[in-house]
């Protein structure tokens, strides 16, 4: 049996509007990584960036279950004694795109190819998003 390769011609994207509001973090995260990846269409290629754009809306009012909201999130400076740290409930109440963002970024290829599909996430904490214009489907998880 033959594998097939898309072709540039063949790949076809899509914009997609998710809104987060009462759903779990993880679980959320899952699924738009699934769509920016390519895995639900027929023509996926593991090397070869062939999914869709994402579009997330209330991204304030995702929820954390059990006691993940006082974990905490670390990062580094890169300076000596540069650690800092955020609870996971903080930095959802102060940045929620950034908080999505994080979590979608985890489950991507750690790769360059993980960077262009990321670029393909636009996430807005409030109900209103600017690309009307591309005409976006909405998803149902």
């Amino acid at each position: 049996m033959k594998t097939t390769i898309p072709k540039p011609e063949q790949i076809i994207r899509k914009w997609f509007v998710v809104d987060a509001a009462g759903r779990p973090l993880g679980r959320l995260a899952v699924e738009i990584a699934k769509i920016l990846r390519g895995k639900h269409k027929p023509l996926f290629v593991r090397h070869i960036d062939i999914g869709d754009f994402v579009i997330v809306v209330n991204a304030g009012k995702v929820r954390l279950s059990g006691g993940k909201a006082e974990e905490p999130i670390y990062r580094h400076s890169g300076y000596p004694g540069g650690i800092k740290s955020i609870s996971r409930g903080k930095m959802l109440a102060t940045k929620p795109d950034q908080a999505i963002i994080r979590a979608v970024k985890g489950m991507l290829p750690h790769s360059t190819l993980g960077s262009h599909m990321l670029k393909k996430l636009k996430v807005y904490a409030g109900p209103e998003h600017p690309h009307e214009a591309q005409k976006p489907e909405k998803l149902s998880l």
